[in-house]
């Protein structure tokens, strides 16, 4: 029987990101026979069938997920082993980073700051949703995964959950919406207000401080991405809802003013990894300012 190769398991993989047999062998530079036959003698030699037919594309079988997921692990490997023994003063090596989509870019910038400008990293920054980036850091597509969200607990990935800080919620706003001698409860009642979106555990937790203060409040905004409520407060727009890191710069000049702190209301922030026999060492360089 045909030994295990990387033909094999490249021409499969292109199927498997493909689905589909002509655009694979295009992408290959190959005939489509030879991707067949590639695929046919794979399936032999594992014993199980890789792909069923759904109308023109290929889509994986339960077999062919637990494949792909190997194979993407082969290939990675191959990739750290030429990076490891081929290192050159012009060779980066890769460092795969998701982020939540909604996540501060401040703080993403914070976090990266000890290997950005290295002359043998090349960062790959990637957002996407939480489901997403988990998935693809279970696929070993990414190294590490920025999030505000904790990973599912359902015991079918063995994530690595690392808190690397927590950051105050506050009431922000240009000076005009900020006048002194307020209290919080006065605040929230008079002016508009920017919030993060009712799906947000951040949402969640401020609509239960408003609860107990038995106000309705005035909601300008309610926005999914941190960067779109920097903006609105610039703007004027009302008082946001955020932890101060996504408005440094804003603070640190004077355009915006921390108005309020909000009581028992904090945003906490994970970097969170997978078990691996091959763990990328550049990780060591970024984790070292969280477990240090």
């Amino acid at each position: 029987m045909t030994d295990l190769n990387f033909h094999h398991l490249r021409y499969f993989r292109a199927v498997a990101y493909e689905g589909n047999l002509t655009r694979a062998a295009t992408e290959l530079n190959v005939s489509q026979s030879a991707v067949s036959t590639q695929i046919r003698l794979l399936e032999e030699r594992l014993g199980h069938d890789l792909f069923e037919r759904r109308g023109r594309l290929l889509h994986l079988t339960e077999a062919g997920r637990i494949a792909l997921d190997h194979a993407d692990a082969i290939f990675l490997a191959g990739d750290e082993l030429l990076a490891t023994l081929q290192q050159t003063g012009q060779q980066r090596r890769p460092l795969r980073i998701g982020s939540l989509a909604t996540l501060s870019r401040n703080f993403q910038l914070s976090f990266l700051r000890p290997v950005l400008g290295q002359p043998d990293v090349e960062v790959i920054l990637r957002s996407g949703s939480a489901a997403e980036l988990f998935a693809d850091l279970v696929a070993l597509r990414l190294d590490l995964v920025l999030t505000n969200q904790p990973p599912p607990s359902d015991g079918t990935a063995l994530f690595i959950t690392r808190r690397i800080d927590e950051q105050n919620i506050s009431l922000i706003s240009v000076p005009a919406l900020c006048p002194p001698g307020l209290t919080l409860a006065e605040r929230l009642a008079r002016f508009p207000l920017i919030l993060p979106t009712t799906a947000s555990g951040l949402r969640m937790g401020f609509d239960a401080m408003i609860s107990g203060l038995a106000i309705k409040p005035q909601i300008a905004a309610e926005v999914d991405d941190m960067a779109m409520m920097r903006l609105l407060a610039r703007e004027g727009a009302g008082l946001a809802v955020l932890p101060p890191i996504v408005v440094r710069d804003e603070l640190a000049s004077g355009a915006l003013i921390l108005a309020a702190e909000l009581p028992n209301l904090t945003e906490t922030f994970y970097a969170v990894t997978v078990e691996r026999r091959f763990s990328n060492p550049l990780l060591a360089r970024l984790l070292d300012q969280v477990d240090g």
